[in-house]
């Protein structure tokens, strides 16, 4: 008996990687979340610091635990571990979240769409397959 093309385990597909343009509207996106949260306490005109340690804390979180910015959400992309696609952990959030922050290592990336934030923190950002 032959086996049919329903007998045939799937292989495993590695997601697609994200483009610049989808990254670069959730960081847009998250970046004005982060100065107006600022402006509630601090003139970002005036103190430029309180966006940024915004950016870097929100990055750190919603990376470390749920692979999402609000912007990420908003252009449905996640940030995932390169390696086995899960939660890159408060740890790798951090360093992520604080090169992306310095905004070169972002633009320096390799075949795969990944940073130099993306590379040290062994992370990539996918869209998620669709069901």
């Amino acid at each position: 008996m032959a086996a049919s093309a329903n007998d045939v385990p799937r292989a495993a597909t590695r997601p697609e990687p994200a483009g610049g343009g989808p990254r670069l509207i959730a960081l847009l996106i998250d970046w004005v979340l982060c100065l107006l949260v600022a402006s509630l306490y601090a003139s970002p005109s005036r103190v430029a610091w309180p966006p940024v340690v915004l950016l870097i804390l929100i990055n750190t979180i919603f990376l470390g635990l749920f692979g999402q910015t609000p912007g990420m959400r908003l252009v449905r992309i996640r940030c995932v571990s390169f390696t086995d696609g899960g939660a890159i952990g408060l740890g790798r959030g951090l360093v992520r979240a604080v090169l992306l922050a310095l905004l070169i290592p972002a633009l320096i990336a390799d075949g795969d769409g990944r940073g130099v934030h993306d590379r040290a923190a062994g992370s990539i950002v996918v869209r998620p397959p669709r069901a």
